[in-house]
């Protein structure tokens, strides 16, 4: 009997060399005249394991890691076809503790199947929900996923249902289901990990979207900086078209919805809806006063659903398992699980899907492990460049929408970068306005000129001159900028400048001048 290798295609993992291992593994295994195929299949999002090989064993599949390439043949010689012992060897993949304590909702499949075989998918519940969709009302799906109290995972926490029956209700000769996949936060990466990893939920959940509101087109918009998801996602429509799923005939049903990708230049403004939909259609990604809603009028003024790559790819198990099945996770209004991507100075970096709820404090010292440096942690930014910083006497916060927006803070798309003692919180302020001097669109005055008046404020502060004056000018300044940007990136830049200005005071009282000079 064949045996099976998993080594993963997954960007992190090619990052550490997984290509190299993979190659010497195929190497060995034909040296040596040995009975194994090698499937590369998604992340198990355990990167500080990567490349992480399994093999699968009448026990179950067997896990080792990290893997050089030059540790293939001593693999091999330990008997690694049958899971024997080795240095690296990590016992059963399901075990490690990391993974064990998840709740693998969304990311069921991810690092399990391989990400290109239908059957594969099928085999571990894909297509459940789409073909329990075909069967329903459009306004019974959309009823479901709102009973099941999804929101929006792509920061804004919006209910989906809401957003779905917006679109089912809108006159349009034509409407669209567009995937926001332009996943440019600092420390994110569950997107990316999916398209790679699990191209077709996200395939079903868009179908079951276009079911849901009478959409017949959807588009997967992400960025040219995410080459293996796009490669991996357009071979996965490819291949559900051929086999009935996507087309003028869904599943063979009466609902027709097809799909494709597109890909854009990498500004971040363009993963802010408005912004997606002007780059959609070729024009220059720049913001679109609301109203009206893209729900009324999106792509080519057609009504249209926007949605992240995890909200959509969530929908399936929604359909499959039921409204209440999900609505049982999580606390107060965020229900269901979140796919956590802890990464910065911190030991275990990866992905960790569970439940909300979870203290910051439990994520950051107990999954994460605390700092890979080996120092304090200073401060967590959640939510991307535009998330606040919170201090450890915030780590009491549960990971839950209203939680953190009652601390000042943000869940956004669910990113954790920690830092140790040793980070200027000066710097990581203006490395904010920075950021969004650099990303703007330039449509609305406060986020243009707000944002590069934010550096020069900032540097003023650094030098010692007039500190306090200039640190109450900052504050002022973030006050115009929330309340009077255009969008969330100018609007959410004071997040990150005002969370460090109060939690770390100590880094924003610079020597005077006059006296660093002495």
């Amino acid at each position: 009997m064949t045996v099976k290798i998993y080594i993963p295609r997954d960007a992190a993992a090619l990052a550490l060399g997984a290509e190299r291992v993979a190659t010497a593994m195929a190497d060995e295994i034909a040296a040596r005249g040995l009975d194994a195929t090698i499937i590369r299949n998604g992340s198990r999002g355990m990167h500080w394991l990567e490349p992480l090989v399994e093999v699968e064993t009448a026990e179950g599949r067997i896990a080792y890691g990290p893997v050089k390439a030059s540790d293939v043949a001593s693999l091999l010689d330990a008997g690694l076809l049958s899971g024997g012992a080795h240095a690296l060897c990590l016992g059963k993949t399901e075990e490690v503790p990391f993974l064990k304590r998840q709740t693998r909702l969304t990311f069921a499949r991810c690092g399990v199947i391989d990400p290109l075989s239908l059957d594969d998918y099928r085999a571990h519940g894909g297509l459940r929900g789409l073909e329990k969709a075909v069967a329903m009302q459009p306004a019974a799906i959309v009823a479901e996923v709102t009973e099941s109290g999804l929101r929006g995972r792509g920061g804004a926490g919006f209910p989906t249902g809401i957003k779905w029956k917006t679109v089912l209700d809108a006159a349009g000769a034509r409407k669209y289901i567009v995937c926001n996949a332009d996943e440019g936060d600092s420390g994110t990466f569950a997107d990316r990990m999916i398209m790679e990893g699990d191209p077709f939920v996200l395939i079903e959940g868009m179908a079951i979207a276009g079911i849901a509101t009478g959409a017949t087109k959807g588009f997967v918009y992400t960025r040219s900086e995410y080459p293996h998801a796009i490669a991996a996602m357009e071979q996965a429509i490819e291949i559900a078209r051929a086999a009935g799923v996507l087309g003028a005939s869904v599943l063979g049903s009466a609902h027709a919805f097809d799909m494709e990708v597109r890909t854009g230049a990498g500004a971040y403004v363009c993963g802010e809806e408005t912004s997606l939909l002007n780059s959609l259609e070729g024009k220059r990604g720049i913001v679109r006063a609301k109203p009206p809603l893209p729900a009324h009028k999106g792509l080519f003024d057609c009504p249209t659903v926007i949605n992240n790559v995890i909200s959509l790819a969530s929908v399936p198990i929604i359909l499959d398992k039921g409204a209440t099945f999900y609505r049982d996770f999580g606390m107060g209004r965020s229900r269901g699980t979140i796919p956590i991507q802890i990464a910065g100075n911190v030991k275990h970096s990866g992905l960790y899907e569970t439940a909300f709820g979870l203290t910051l404090g439990e994520i950051v010292d107990e999954i994460g492990g605390g700092t890979a440096s080996g120092r304090p942690v200073k401060a967590v930014q959640v939510g991307g460049p535009l998330g606040a910083y919170f201090p450890r006497s915030l780590f009491d916060t549960p990971f839950d929408y209203e939680a953190f927006a009652a601390k000042d803070g943000l869940i956004g798309h669910a990113g954790i970068v920690v830092f140790d003692d040793t980070a200027d919180m000066l710097k990581q302020a203006r490395f904010a306005m920075e950021f969004c001097a650099v990303e703007s669109c330039g449509k609305c005055t406060p986020c243009r000129i707000g944002s590069t008046r934010g550096v020069e404020v900032a540097d003023k502060i650094a030098a010692g001159i007039e500190p306090e004056k200039n640190r109450e000018l900052l504050a002022d300044l973030c006050n115009t900028m929330k309340f009077g940007s255009l969008c969330a990136l100018g609007g959410f830049t004071p997040y990150p400048v005002m969370s460090a200005m109060t939690h770390f005071p100590e880094d924003f009282s610079p020597a005077p001048v006059w006296e660093a000079a002495e």
